[in-house]
């Protein structure tokens, strides 16, 4: 994943959007009054849908209520529906109950099937979701829907919960001779450690492509990008990454191979994974983003495997909080990890400064590493020197303001 970790600063323009979506947002009472938590995206014709979710078996009901629409009809999608403020997991029967009912609501606007809408929830866990503010907003919903950026800009704040600031990430690419828009939004800096999906996480495109062709992309980039960034470790019940194509670019129908199926790929995978990396930066309470390079190990899934630890190691990233190069408590988490390798032959480089050479301490300069890990973007490379295989984690550090935004999270 080869992107800035933060996303550069501009306008979402017109020439953005992708042709065949209306966008729209409200505040329906879930939050705060005046504040939007309920977000509608629909298509003027069936789209073609493909989507990752959480691996936690504690599964939301919208989760489970989408892998049943996407079974029934993803190839026929015309709306998505999210709501933040509350997750709507862990509520029985009358969870599922609520999240049938959101489809039917928009549903009867769009006169479409429930079963062509998707629902999305994002919040606090095992509060029963207060449907009727859904579905009385709905009408008022569809009503506002517009191909705009404001009112996609709108989406991407409806959607937040800790979120600091709007995420969201666009591209282009050529299939045939013609442009094709993909544009996206996500949700999340907190609970996150995403497991085969992420967070809440939306792309929109233009293409022309079957649900099929559209989830073997999907596969082929959200190893690198969404599942390549951790918070604190924790993988959410609602985690949600969705692609819609509603194919009115105009551009021949993409094919499961050739170049213009390597170029939509790669346009996939620049979103995704300027998305990924603006979850990560905000992450909460986050004053830095982390990148952790693991190379030299036996195999690709070993250097992953100890990445990962050194990534969700609460003494690494409290050290990086401080900017305080403390390599022992890499070379600790590395030695953790469950992956066989000699100690006595590690590297370790902090911020471009060699800290640890054959697994021991080597002289440094203290004052010039600390003042190099108080930058936005500090890389640490961990050289296990036994093999070829590498990989690439990305986190944050952990400041006392992550205690304070989830020790009050409900109360």
């Amino acid at each position: 994943m080869k992107h800035s970790p933060l996303r550069a600063t501009r306008v979402l323009l017109p020439g953005d959007l992708p042709k065949g979506f209306r966008f729209g947002a409200v505040g329906c009472g879930l939050r705060k009054k005046n504040r939007l938590d309920l977000a509608l995206v629909s298509t003027e014709l069936p789209a073609a849908a493909a989507a990752v979710f959480t691996s936690n078996l504690v599964k939301a009901a919208p989760v489970l209520l989408c892998q049943e629409h996407l079974r029934r009809a993803a190839s026929q999608m015309r709306a998505l529906i999210v709501n933040s403020g509350n997750a709507n997991c862990a509520t029985g029967p009358a969870g599922l109950a609520a999240s049938r009912a959101t489809a039917r609501g928009v549903a009867r606007e769009l006169g479409c099937r429930p079963q062509q809408v998707l629902v999305c929830s994002t919040g606090v866990i095992g509060l029963p979701l207060a449907v009727e503010r859904i579905l009385a907003a709905v009408p008022r919903l569809a009503h506002n829907r517009a191909n705009a950026p404001a009112a996609f800009s709108a989406v991407t704040r409806a959607i937040m919960t800790t979120d600091t600031r709007p995420k969201w990430a666009s591209t282009a690419c050529r299939i045939g001779s013609k442009p094709v828009r993909l544009l996206g939004c996500a949700k999340g800096a907190g609970m996150i450690h995403p497991r085969m999906a992420t967070t809440l996480s939306f792309v929109f495109t233009d293409t022309a492509a079957s649900p099929r062709v559209l989830q073997r992309a999907l596969g082929e980039v959200v190893g690198q990008t969404f599942n390549a960034i951790t918070v604190d470790g924790d993988t959410s019940t609602n985690d949600t990454l969705l692609v819609l194509a509603s194919g009115a670019s105009g551009a021949p129908r993409l094919a499961a191979s050739g170049d213009d199926y390597a170029r939509f790929v790669a346009a996939l995978e620049r979103v995704c994974g300027a998305l990924a990396l603006q979850v990560v930066s905000d992450g909460e309470g986050a004053q830095r983003v982390i990148e952790i390079e693991v190379r030299g190990a036996s195999s690709d899934g070993a250097a992953d495997q100890v990445a990962r630890t050194i990534a969700n190691s609460p003494l690494v990233k409290t050290a990086l909080a401080g900017a305080d190069p403390n390599w022992g408590r890499i070379l600790a988490a590395a030695g953790r990890a469950g992956v066989a390798f000699d100690p006595g032959r590690v590297e370790v480089r902090m911020a471009g400064i060699v800290v640890c050479r054959r697994g021991c301490a080597c002289r440094f300069s203290e004052r010039a590493a600390h003042r190099r890990l108080l930058e936005r973007h500090v890389l640490i490379v961990v050289d296990l020197k036994q093999g070829r295989g590498a990989a690439r984690v990305w986190t944050c550090d952990f400041t006392t303001d992550y205690i304070h935004i989830n020790a009050n999270y409900r109360t």
